[in-house]
């Protein structure tokens, strides 16, 4: 037997005698509180739901949804990294989250190193470049003609100062060397709510939330903003192949736990919702809503990965010209 196959059969064998103490530890015995950061109707309800759902299932205990919202998910994360460690209370990030916020604020009142335990990636988000439908602009060069017709006026919408969409927004006006307006929102429905009813212009949104408006045909879409091509869209060209090489860019949703909740709870989840996440029904439905399935590294793995993405968002932020806030 070779030292990796060694080494790997004692890992398992030790996550395997983890989960069997977390198991006889009666964990969970009471409801568990899976925290989404943001107004209801967004991302982070869609996969705490989708989370809580089954492990509910799976448990026999009560999983409620609370949606904390404030700050580019600020609010919640603090109320989170501040909650007992005891596994009752988890959270439901994503790239702004753990990556973004600390590349883009001076000061951050919680670290997402320090305070936060990875428990498992649960998918990979891509967006779309969408405008109105009534809006003229059927093409990269239609928007960068537009823009430039009345420099300023042509605005654009987010779910927040930080977020995924006002970053990818203000890479897109400083690669086109055009002019455009930010409008924030607090919270990913009713900015697209408003790009769809024409008060705003344009916006990236997720392909989930951006799905059923574009299908209405009450936005039209441009471009997605990963280099691949995705199968719930496959007739959306890549913006890198249109005119913006270069542009791949895509949201990250991770379950997380307060920093010091036991490690037999952290890989129990973690064991869990690797089989709940990875069945066809899942993926299936991950895949209907534009998302992209993912296998979860471990969680200390997990650790190194935000570390790594927090460099790349700081990258990100110099090259949209952001100011740290």
């Amino acid at each position: 037997m070779g030292v990796v196959t060694r080494l790997v059969l004692l890992g398992l064998g030790l996550l395997a005698t983890s989960v069997d103490v977390a198991a006889q530890s009666g964990y969970p015995n009471r409801t568990i509180t899976v925290v989404a950061p943001s107004a209801p109707g967004g991302l982070y309800s869609l996969f705490a739901r989708l989370i809580g759902n089954r492990l509910e299932a799976r448990f026999g205990k009560s999983i409620v949804v609370e949606n904390r919202p404030g700050a580019a998910s600020i609010s919640g994360a603090v109320s989170v990294a501040r909650a007992a460690a005891d596994g009752y209370t988890l959270m439901v990030a994503t790239s702004t989250t753990l990556a973004v916020n600390p590349a883009l604020h001076a000061t951050l009142p919680y670290d997402p190193v320090a305070d936060f335990a990875p428990v498992t990636l649960i998918a990979r988000v891509p967006e779309v470049l969408v405008v109105n439908a009534e809006l003229p602009v059927h093409s990269i060069s239609d928007l960068v003609r537009l823009a430039k017709e009345k420099p300023g006026a042509l605005t654009f919408a987010s779910a927040g100062p930080g977020t995924s969409q006002h970053l990818s927004g203000e890479l897109l006006k400083r690669t086109l060397g055009v002019e455009m307006t930010h409008v924030p929102y607090k919270g990913m429905q009713p900015a697209i709510g408003d790009v769809a009813g024409g008060h705003v212009a344009l916006m990236f949104a997720p392909v989930p939330i951006a799905l059923g408006l574009i299908e209405s045909g009450k936005l039209r879409v441009i471009g997605i903003s990963t280099a691949e091509r995705l199968d719930a869209i496959a007739d959306v060209p890549p913006l890198a192949e249109l005119g913006l090489p270069g542009f791949n860019e895509a949201s990250w949703f991770m379950l997380v736990a307060p920093v010091k909740t036991p490690r037999d709870i952290v890989e129990r989840l973690h064991t869990e919702l690797g089989v709940l996440l990875n069945t066809p029904e899942v993926r299936g439905e991950l895949a209907r809503q534009g998302a992209i399935a993912v296998n979860s590294p471990p969680p200390d793995e997990l650790r190194t990965f935000v570390q790594s993405e927090i460099a790349h968002a700081a990258e990100m932020v110099r090259k949209a010209g952001v100011a740290k806030m």
